[in-house]
């Protein structure tokens, strides 16, 4: 093998590969290193049951939202084997009887389900999503927006808030009043603004704690909410949550496939040490082998503590970043509840012989927003939820490739553990946080725990330790409002270049991550080679490199 390459991308997760591709799409001849031994990251189908061999379990993201257009076209990711399937409908079955389900093509059924607790709440339903589609016209655009550096005196940085202003000119006060509102509140406080039934607002608060190491009437939640509910990128095509056929696995085998068409090499189980840095330019990359790769060009995809303060090092970087990434926060008490069923489960509410349409979509456990505020209080007073919030979701009732012979699989995002127990294993103590999710559901569908033939928990510390989301956290940072756009990850830093000249940033911990998109990979590559064309690093840059 070469140890010389025009660019290096340390990490093999789908940003990782969404940048490696674009930059061999442009003609160099780049590398990816992979600490694991398969590509993916988080992004990853596996088979974890050795009693089960050939079950696949989507093990850790489990849905997403439709990749920018411009991603699927340039890396022609269909042609490589992605494909998605639209989920279907949000289901909660009630603990005290009933159900709601609610379609988010279909406004009428919506409307229907929701009279069904609140006739006041089912003639609001309307009005809510006309008011988020309003929100969604100036705030989706910004996704694909590469956020200036507000503050900074250099005509570039100037020009470029300058253009932001300008394209949002026509934005009224009132628009630009409830942005704001949407920033700062609660998803709980919007909520009852909105809506009076306490299970509308379960229903709709579920996305704005998912991930989040924050409760329903925590500040911030709000914008959480908006971030997973406004699905245009702004780049002409509306998003949906789907399925990824093959599991998420395979958006990151149909990324990898891509790269590897441009002819980019992809080497696993080869853990980058540390990055070579001389005189305040990346020279390459160093392996824990020892072996030494040179590229004038580095993009990194992992998480930024581990990017910059394990692999550059501090001694490289100035102080106020180093700072800024010290007191990164990515908390999560996150655990990915993954079960094999050897059926369906028949709700009381709703009762069934095999597969229904609200099997097809999110099939939750999360009846009140007081019922989600609970768990997490458990969390944060340093215990596990008794009563565990879940986002669970069945993709074998849609996608028949996964699992063709059975199980069906059932995939349950829940929350809230400690945050420090991304820490230790705690595996007892995660055994019984499992059994008390399974119990919750049991309730609502009477022989759901005789259906389970196997789980797989997988607590904060494995996500850290086996995937490097430090503290668990899917995002690789908190999405709270101090950790936004110009802010991610740290103040003058947003436009995915890093103080290092050469070294681009491309991980979820930059504008527009959390979700699997592709874009922190292809914002990182089209900064890179926007400054090899020009053939300059930024002035600005180069004056605020220095040395501890």
């Amino acid at each position: 093998m070469t140890n010389t390459y025009d660019a290096i991308v340390v990490g093999g997760g789908h940003n990782g590969l969404v940048s490696a591709a674009y930059l061999a799409r442009a003609g160099l001849r780049t590398v990816v290193l992979e600490r694991r031994a398969t590509t993916g990251g988080a992004a990853t189908t596996e088979q974890p049951w050795p009693d089960l061999p050939g079950v696949s379990v989507t093990r850790l993201s489990y849905v997403m939202s439709l990749m920018p257009p411009t991603i699927l076209r340039d890396l022609q990711l269909e042609r490589h084997g992605y494909r998605v399937h639209p989920m279907g409908p949000y289901y909660q079955a009630f603990p005290e009887g009933g159900s709601l389900t609610i379609f988010e093509d279909d406004p009428e059924r919506t409307r229907d389900q929701i009279r069904k607790w609140s006739s006041k709440d089912a003639r609001a339903w309307d009005g809510w999503n006309a008011w988020l589609e309003r929100l969604a016209a100036v705030m989706s655009p910004l996704l694909l927006t590469v956020p200036p550096d507000i503050g900074s005196h250099s005509p570039a940085d100037v020009a470029a808030l300058a253009k932001l202003v300008w394209r949002n000119r026509g934005v009224d006060s009132r628009t630009a009043a409830d942005i704001a509102r949407l920033m700062t509140m609660s998803i709980a406080d919007l909520l009852d603004d909105w809506f009076e039934s306490p299970q509308v607002k379960g229903a709709l608060a579920v996305n704005g704690v998912i991930g989040t190491w924050a409760g329903p009437f925590e500040p911030g939640t709000a914008y959480v909410m908006a971030h997973h509910s406004i699905g245009d990128v702004g780049d002409g095509q509306l998003g949906s949550w789907g399925y990824p056929e093959g599991g998420m696995g395979a958006v990151a085998d149909a990324c990898r496939r891509s790269a590897e068409s441009f002819g980019v090499e992809v080497r696993v189980s080869t853990p980058v040490e540390s990055l070579l840095v001389t005189n305040g330019r990346v020279e390459g990359a160093v392996l824990a082998s020892g072996e030494e790769l040179r590229a004038p060009l580095v993009v990194t995809s992992l998480h930024p503590r581990t990017a910059f303060l394990e692999q550059v090092g501090p001694a490289h970087l100035p102080d106020d970043f180093v700072r800024d990434i010290e007191r990164w926060r990515t908390r999560s008490g996150v655990v990915k509840v993954n079960l094999a069923i050897d059926r369906l489960p028949s709700f009381t509410a709703d009762p069934t012989d095999g597969q229904a349409e609200h099997h097809t979509g999110s099939v939750e456990m999360a009846p009140t927003m007081e019922f989600i505020e609970r768990a997490f209080l458990d969390a944060r007073e340093g215990l596990p939820a008794a009563a565990p919030f879940s986002d669970g979701v069945i993709p074998t009732t849609l996608d028949t490739t996964l699992n063709p012979d059975g199980p069906h699989i059932f995939s349950l995002f829940t929350q809230w553990v400690p945050a420090d127990w991304a820490a230790e294993p705690h595996t007892e103590e995660l055994d019984a946080y499992a059994d008390r999710v399974i119990d919750l559901y049991d309730e609502v569908a009477p022989g759901f725990r005789d259906s389970v033939i196997a789980r797989d928990v997988v607590g904060p510390h494995e996500m850290e330790t086996e995937y490097g989301l430090v503290g668990g956290n899917i995002f690789h940072g908190e999405l709270s409002v101090e950790q936004l756009f110009h802010l991610r990850p740290a103040p003058g830093y947003a436009d995915y270049r890093t103080p290092v000249a050469g070294l681009y940033y491309a991980s979820s911990a930059t504008h527009a991550g959390g979700g699997v998109c592709g874009i922190p990979g292809m914002q990182a590559a089209k900064a890179a080679l926007n400054d090899a064309r020009g053939s300059r690093w930024s002035r600005r840059r180069l004056l605020g490199t220095g040395a501890r």
